[in-house]
């Protein structure tokens, strides 16, 4: 790489930074989709981590998701959740994946009744669906951008074309500061989370993302995303997702990663 690299967010030398820069989090299951240091500095690569991924780890709907998969953090370990006794006693779960052991965690009074009951089946109550707001337009729009970068990690002509391109400074401060507040996407379910697909040898994979850019006749620029079946499409050029819409239904709901003209970019097996 250049020895006078700069941040593809903030614009400033990062030629001294260390950190190299997951494009999906590592806690949603990326080991592959790894910008190499100095593409997002230092600085930003921590600012993300806290303000932008982790509001996003920490919504209920991606907690119980991270829960349910095995998808564990750095440290190899997974988010609580809270689940039900039956009938209508609560309790937060916990998983210990190291031990393969699951902590039940009730009330003493709770503890009681199902001491006196002798019997309860746990369950895993609907955590809801994905709402639109700006913890998911802030962490789609910082995953718009790298992946970009992904793209022309090759070229330090294209990684300058990110930094300078003026187009980009709303999706850029979007991401960083959460300017332009709201920024609509579009996020529905194209498949199950348990998923599967066949790999290039005949065995089953499961699909825990995949990512693509779209272009559409109106020259709107969109990145798509799914994160195991939950499709996420946000507009590069502003705050409008009417052409997403539009394109869907000329296509008939198909989606970008799975069209003759713009196939998955990365698709990541589990």
């Amino acid at each position: 790489m250049s020895k006078h690299m700069r941040c593809i967010f903030c614009k400033n030398p990062s030629s001294s930074s260390r950190s190299v820069e997951h494009v999906i989090p590592e806690s949603l299951g990326n080991k592959r989709h790894v910008l190499p240091r100095g593409i997002v500095c230092d600085a930003c690569n921590n600012y993300f981590s806290r303000k932008v991924e982790k509001p996003f780890l920490d919504m209920p709907v991606v907690r119980q998701l991270r829960f349910q998969q095995d998808l564990q953090s750095k440290r190899g370990n997974l988010p609580s959740i809270s689940g039900l006794i039956t009938p209508d006693i609560p309790a937060l779960l916990t998983r210990y994946p190291k031990y393969d052991f699951t902590s039940v965690q009730v009330s003493e009074s709770d503890l009681a009744r199902i001491l006196q009951a002798k019997e309860g089946t746990i369950l895993f109550p609907l955590a809801g669906d994905l709402p639109d707001t700006p913890v998911v337009s802030r962490f789609l729009a910082k995953i718009a951008l790298e992946a970009m970068a992904l793209r022309l990690v090759e070229y330090p002509e294209g990684i300058a074309y990110i930094c300078d391109e003026v187009q980009f400074d709303v999706l850029r401060d979007h991401a960083r500061k959460g300017y332009v507040s709201p920024w609509p996407v579009h996020v529905r379910t194209i498949y199950h989370q348990n998923g599967k697909t066949f790999g290039p040898e005949g065995n089953a994979e499961q699909i825990v993302h995949e990512f693509d850019f779209l272009v559409t006749d109106q020259s709107e620029w969109f990145f798509v995303l799914a994160i195991f079946g939950v499709e996420f499409s946000i507009n590069l050029g502003g705050p409008e997702i009417s052409g997403y819409r539009r394109w869907l239904e000329q296509t008939g709901g198909l989606s970008p990663l799975y069209t003759e003209r713009h196939g998955g970019m990365a698709a990541m097996p589990k």
